[in-house]
């Protein structure tokens, strides 16, 4: 079948609520151990199917958030989905609990016996409530978001349509693009500041009633961060400072100059070259058709998995009226197939959601032999790693996007890597911060905001935009919003996806990409330190393990005339 042709259906909870009954109550009878593993795989299944329902009614709705039917369903998923979760843990509840939990913990995957306790930690029926208020929270900004109609040269642009103006070479475009997205925001000000001062309060109110010290405490065991902690990410952020900040402040520099200018604004930072940044060649039929042929010729198992995506459209990457900004991938249990959502803009961005989003994809393509839904993608962090490390393993094909400015393109790629670092951890740190004093107002917020800014972004420069002056930057970073300290795993994934360019690409290492694919294969049957180890990476926790790749990377980039570029 075709995506067109999945079926959804809502499920019954009532239905699911009996159905999980009897296989709960088999589990505390069970006078067998081979009975209980029955009775836990059934409820994988059961499982499965619920979530491919929810993932189908989410990703309509996302492709079109004025459908008024999956509107209506987002909104049901939203009252929901605390419901089933209570069901789920109860049923976890009762395989931890039971006599033959040891022969459990033997038999599955231990990342799988891992979430449940996480799961058993990070609910309780008491903040059921609470949970359905901070969903409908998160919805509502997302809303907000897409409902965005912006006009700009003759025509009415939501955010991500925005791009290639704010890419512009003419410096006067690039203001007035910039000056006309951010009037979005300035104009939903108070809005955005009350949804986020509500869902910060929520999320506090969840994690006091949990038992917890504060929101950072749950928000961990939520992000399923079995073998790290806040402090290891405290190190890992203080070597951003030290060994990233010194390298990424000099490329700005250089940046400046590239453009003709003495000192660069905020507007000017998506500018990377005075004749323009590159961009794919083609329109997107012809990107789609080149990104066929790199998968091709990349591996057999790419050539598989490229096929069976644009064989059953789950795919949908233009950029619509109403569609839902951003892009991600998902996948749909039932029907083992990976989805990709894109916003396709005319920018290279395109080739990076071809090559990051497919990244996910094709892990998860290759991780469908795992049988529990809960385990089909790793946690947060480790899944970034096979986005971002998919883009590097694919740059011997960029000419095929790029043409002549292929070089051009990897420059960019590879410099706006390392530059993403310092953003990635102020979004994090600026996460912590906000919920270890959930009191702060919301302009105490943005002047945390920008003190971080200054710390990690220091060549930012927003003296001609008072809104952003005061700290408003974060209000477009939606995972702040929809998914509080998921961003640090983009910047740790980026760190062990830079180890796997200077082993394929630098050290001109075969064995690299046979660790990638053995790591797409184990999904998240490994924790993250546990699937650093098997792709033969440096943690990123670890004191010092930062410095050899940024000075490699400093390094080739020192031997690019950036200037003739």
């Amino acid at each position: 079948m075709k995506f067109q042709e999945y079926t959804y259906k809502r499920p019954s909870y009532d239905q699911y609520k009996k159905q999980a009954a009897v296989l709960i109550d088999q589990v505390k009878s069970s006078d067998s151990a081979d009975a209980e593993i029955v009775a836990v795989n059934q409820m994988s299944d059961l499982m499965s199917s619920v979530e491919t329902m929810m993932t189908l009614a989410s990703i309509r709705h996302s492709i079109d958030t004025k459908d008024d039917f999956y509107e209506k369903e987002d909104q049901y998923w939203n009252e929901y989905l605390p419901l089933y979760q209570e069901i789920d843990t109860n049923f976890y509840r009762a395989v931890t609990n039971s006599r033959y939990y040891d022969d459990i913990k033997r038999t599955f995957p231990k990342t799988f016996i891992k979430h449940m306790q996480y799961e058993l930690q990070s609910f309780d029926k008491s903040v059921i409530d609470l949970l359905q208020k901070e969903n409908q929270l998160s919805s509502d900004y997302q809303k907000l978001i897409a409902s965005a109609q912006i006009d700009y040269d003759g025509q009415k642009l939501n955010l991500s349509q925005f791009g290639p103006y704010l890419q512009d070479t003419d410096r006067s475009i690039r203001k007035s693009a910039s000056d006309a997205q951010w009037s979005f925001f300035e104009e939903h000000e108070q809005k955005i500041d009350e949804l986020y001062d509500q869902l910060v309060k929520t999320r506090n109110q969840i994690a006091k009633k949990l038992g917890f010290k504060d929101f950072v405490e749950l928000g961990y065991v939520r992000m399923k961060r079995y073998d790290y902690n806040r402090e290891m990410v405290e190190v890992y952020r203080n070597q951003v400072l030290e060994y990233v900040v010194p390298v990424t402040t000099d490329l700005a520099e250089k940046q400046a100059k590239r453009i003709g200018l003495k000192s660069m604004k905020h507007y000017d930072t998506p500018l990377q070259f005075l004749n323009g940044n590159p961009v794919p060649k083609g329109n997107s039929d012809d990107i789609i058709d080149q990104g066929r042929k790199m998968y091709h010729e990349l591996s057999s198992q790419t050539k598989e998995f490229i096929d069976f995506m644009f064989d059953h459209n789950l795919v949908d990457l233009l950029a619509k009226e109403g569609k839902a900004s951003g892009g991600y991938c998902t996948y749909l249990p039932d029907f083992e197939s990976p989805f990709i959502f894109a916003n396709f803009n005319g920018t290279s961005g395109d080739i990076d959601v071809l090559t990051h989003e497919a990244g996910h994809a094709f892990q998860v393509f290759q991780s469908r032999w795992i049988n529990q839904p809960e385990i089909v993608f790793p946690t947060y962090e480790s899944c970034e790693i096979h986005s971002m490390s998919m883009e590097f393993f694919t740059y011997p094909w960029m000419e095929l996007f790029f043409k002549d400015q292929t070089e051009k393109y990897k420059f960019d790629h590879l410099s706006s890597a390392l530059r993403f670092l310092p953003y990635g951890v102020l979004v994090d740190h600026f996460q912590h911060e906000v919920y270890e004093n959930p009191e702060l107002t919301p302009d105490e917020r943005k002047a945390v905001w920008r003190r971080l800014e200054r710390q990690y972004l220091p060549e930012r420069d927003f003296s001609e935009s008072e809104f952003l002056e005061k700290g408003t930057f974060w209000y477009r970073q939606g995972h702040i919003f929809d998914s509080p300290f998921y961003y640090i795993d983009y910047t740790l994934a980026q760190i062990c996806a830079l180890q796997f360019w200077k082993r394929a690409l630098v050290d001109e290492d075969d064995q690299a990409w046979n660790d990638y694919l053995e790591i797409c294969r184990v999904g998240g049957t490994q924790s993250f330190l546990e699937i650093i180890e098997t792709a033969h990476l440096r943690s990123p926790f670890e004191e010092g393990s930062l410095r050899g790749v940024v000075e490699t990377i400093a390094s080739e980039l020192d031997k690019v005339d950036d200037t003739r570029l």
